[in-house]
Parts: C-alpha cells; structure tokens; sequence
C-alpha cells in the first residue's frame, strides 16, 4: 500500500484552515445561565455575537472590574469593529444573590466607546466596574447583549468574590503590554507575560513548577473509582515580580502564590509554540486514545517512527482511502486544537472530560448551567432524541473552570456509534 505523507499535508493545512473559531457561547435556561461551547451559527444579514468568554478582578473593597471577551460577525462574516458593537447592540448588567435566589442586588447598562471596548486580536474586549453590593460579598454577575433590530440576545455569567479572598481574584495572567487580561490557563514556552492586578501593583510571588504529564480523560462510561490524586513534585522554585514581564522557559505546570502555606493560587500551564495546535507526530499520536482500541493505542505507543505509524493507523481505518483519511484527520485534529482553546485548565484542553465529550461529539446544541454544575445537552446523535453530559465543578489550587464529567455505563449505545463514525471517515467537517 503506498503512503501518502498525510500529516505532513495535514500541518501544512492546518494552519489555515484553523479560520474556523468555537468559543464559548450563551444560551439562557430558567434559573440559570450558561457559558460554555457552542457551534456559531451567524446568520446571514444578521450582526451576532458567536461567543463570549468573562473573568472579574477585583479593583478593592468597593468594586470589581469586568472583561468580556466577545465574538462576533458582521453580516458578511468579518468579525465585529467596536463600531458594529456600539451600533447594534445594547449591554445590560443585573446581580443576583445566587445562581438560584433571583433577588436582584445591582444593575446597570455598559455605554459602548473606544474607552470601555477595545479591539483585542479576533475579538473585541469589553471592560466596565461594578459596585459591591450593600451587605454582600458575593454575587452572580449576568450580562446581556442585545442585538437591536432581531432582539436577540446572548448571556454569559460570572460569580464575583468582592472579598477577594484569592490571588486569581485579583491577578491575571495579562498581555505582554500589560492592557488587556487573556482568558486562558496557558501560556507558549518563552513568551513574554505579565501578571498583574488593575492597579498595576508591585508584588513579589512565589513561583513552582511541575513537571508533569497529566492523564487523559477516561471513557466516559468507566465509572470504577478514579485512582487516588498523586502528589505532584516541584521541579523549580523561584521568586517573580507582578507587573514585570517574565518567560516561562520550559513546558510544565507553573504555580503562582503569594505565600508558601496558599491553598490556591494561579496556575499556567506552559506549552510548545504551536499550542493549542498540536504538530509533533508524538503528541499527535496521544488524542487518537479517544477513537482507537488498546491495541491500536500500544503499537502507536511503541512504535520506533510515529509519524509512519499514525499514516498506517489512519489509512488502515479508511480501508486504504487516502482521501477520506485526510478529511477524517483535519476534522479530528481541528477538535483537539478547538479543545485546546476552550478547555486547558491544570492540563491541556484535550485530556480534560469536557474537551474529551468536545472532540468525539462536537459542540452541544445546548448548555445549563448551575453554580457548580453544566450540562451538556445533545439532540439526534446516534439516532437518540436527546442525550445530557453532566460536568461538576471540581476544586483545586489552580484553576477555577475545572470540571469532571459524571460517568454512566448507559452512555454506551451513543458513544460506540460516534466512535465508529469517526473510524470510518463519516465524520467531515
């Protein structure tokens, strides 16, 4: 059988062909919001928001300030100028006490100029403060984006400490200028980064490094007891300034924290130049673990030249079919790098349980959200009306967006069939 160098034609691809942007989008349920993967659907004439991606700082005692990462197209598809923003669409703000007690404590309306938003690379990022409210300390901030002539409307929702008790409350990873937050775990490997709270202030962290190779996520029908956490080695240790540029100089997981005794603090995974893309025929061959069987998955582990051996493996599921083999390897990979984006907390996006479900399935029709909890809902997959996902918010000292997925064995008459679909080429995007 000839082989064709498929993942060669597929890097040198890959790299255009990445136009296509999955975010996080917003659909409103009642008593609850959500902020979580959507497919974007911009309709044509229409000016839309496809995503929107928040975090909160806090600005002292009496306030916080708010960043919105938005996604948009104008009708002919180009993504949204601040103009197109304050043109056709209103924001408005309200807190709640809760998730689930709609006793409003504030609310407001964001006036749209080049002072509260600004052009940030492919999205334009929305910037304004709010008030702590009187006698809480706590609040669920649900903003609204209004188009004005369809009406529609897109949400997203953040929980504001006002104590401000940790050091992610107050300190982001920021852009090397120092202006605008960036709303992700991970940094690329020598990159300069600045972190920094809204005042710019001076402070010396502490700073540790793991080196450590996280597991991927588990089938999403093993539900046998997960192996107990293992303690996870500083490989480095070293004192870093806020407010300075610093390069993380090696892959890993870094920690920042203000004192050595922190329970939680900020955590950055450090990663190759081409992430969220991945190119390296060692690591392409490790996400294929969530289509392939465990013999596949020990002869691609073992084998002396992985790019060779993911041509075999690909071509060999594709009955020989280069050209079906190639639509099938963009389609996955593009899910892997979209996971990457959305998803990498203490780990990269495709080993976590969401970018697992994100990769196999594609991005839900639907999402609920609670205060600890989403849910992934799916329509006319695998010949089931509807199928839900569950995702609990697990707590750890590095991120705040971790989530593992609830297992059931029941989820076998729809995973199997999407499994084989990717096997066999049907999948195309």
């Amino acid at each position: 059988m000839r082989l064709l160098p498929l993942l060669s034609i597929f890097l040198m691809c890959s790299a255009c062909a990445s136009n296509k942007k999955t975010q996080q989008t917003q659909t409103s349920v009642p008593r609850t919001t959500a902020s979580a993967p959507m497919a974007s659907a911009a309709s044509s004439g229409e000016y839309t928001i496809t995503a929107i991606k928040g975090k909160f700082l806090s600005i002292d005692s009496t306030g916080a300030r708010v960043f919105l990462n938005v996604y948009g197209r104008r009708p002919g598809g180009e993504p949204l100028t601040v103009d197109d923003l304050s043109s056709h669409f209103l924001v408005n703000y309200v807190m709640y006490a809760d998730y689930n007690n709609r006793d409003r404590l504030g609310y407001g309306n964001v006036p749209l100029n080049a002072q509260s938003v600004v052009p940030d690379g492919d999205h334009l990022t929305m910037i304004f403060d709010v008030k702590k409210p009187t006698n809480a300390s706590n609040a669920v901030l649900l903003t609204e984006i209004s188009e004005t002539t369809s009406g529609k409307k897109s949400l997203n929702d953040i929980p504001i400490r006002f104590k401000a008790t940790k050091l992610s409350d107050r300190f982001s990873l920021y852009s090397p200028n120092g202006q605008l937050p960036q709303l992700k775990n991970y940094v690329n490997v020598n990159d300069t980064v600045v972190i920094r709270d809204v005042a710019g202030t001076s402070k010396q962290l502490y700073l540790f490094r793991y080196k450590h190779d996280f597991d991927p996520a588990q089938s999403p029908m093993n539900t046998s007891s997960r192996p107990a956490p293992r303690s996870l080695a500083v490989d480095t240790a070293l004192m870093v300034m806020t407010n300075q540029p610093i390069q993380l100089p090696e892959e890993g997981l870094y920690f920042f924290v203000e004192d050595t005794t922190d329970a939680a603090g900020l955590g950055l995974v450090a990663v190759d130049k081409r992430f969220p893309r991945i190119t390296r025929p060692e690591k392409l061959v490790k996400p294929v673990l969530y289509m392939s069987t465990s013999q596949e998955i020990t002869e691609l582990n073992n084998a002396t030249d992985a790019k060779k051996a993911l041509d075999r493996y690909w071509l060999s599921l594709m009955s020989g079919n280069e050209e079906v083999a190639r639509r099938a390897i963009r389609a996955y990979y593009n899910r892997v790098e979209e996971a990457n984006k959305l998803f990498t907390t203490y780990k990269e996006g495709w080993k976590t349980d969401k970018g697992m479900i994100y990769i196999v399935l594609g991005p839900p029709d639907r999402v609920q959200r609670s205060r600890d909890r989403e849910v992934w809902v799916y329509t006319k997959r695998a010949n089931v009306s509807e199928i839900n996902f569950t995702f609990n918010k697990r707590p750890n000292q590095f991120v705040e967006d971790h989530y593992e997925l609830v297992r059931y064995v029941e989820y076998q008459p729809i995973w199997y069939p999407i499994v084989e679909a990717w096997r066999t080429g049907a999948i195309r995007e």
